[in-house]
């Protein structure tokens, strides 16, 4: 098994950046696919982007390529989410997911560990 933990979260205004973060822990991170999901009350579960096991090949949700980067330091055991001209749309808490897919998929159903998440505020 794996923990992981998010951070990095916060109160923006509208056109700014954040870059969160996803420490794992307990089983070799290199070993799995990882992916970024987003939920906002009363929604489901959405996936934003995933990242291969050696960080060469990022696959894309949704209309998210651009404002959104997906990247891994296998060394340091962590995921990250660039996220840049952050839109009050943008809100939403933000979980970390790891999987034993041979690509990360786009359903909550191929990932078998999830962190707490970290909530992401834009104001306008």
């Amino acid at each position: 098994q794996v923990q992981l933990v998010e951070s990095g979260g916060g109160l923006v205004q509208a056109g700014g950046s954040l870059r969160l973060s996803c420490v794992a822990s307990g089983r070799t991170f290199s070993s799995y696919v990882m992916g970024w999901f987003s939920q906002t009350p009363g929604k489901e579960r959405e996936f934003v982007v995933g990242i291969d096991r050696s960080g060469s090949t990022t696959y894309y949700g949704d209309s998210v390529q651009g404002r959104f980067t997906i990247s891994r330091d296998n060394a340091k055991n962590t995921l990250y989410l660039q996220i840049d001209s952050l839109k009050p749309a943008d809100t939403a808490v933000y979980y970390c997911a790891a999987g034993n897919t041979l690509v990360p998929g786009r359903t909550e159903y191929q990932y078998a560990y999830w962190g707490q998440g970290t909530q992401v505020t834009v104001s306008l």
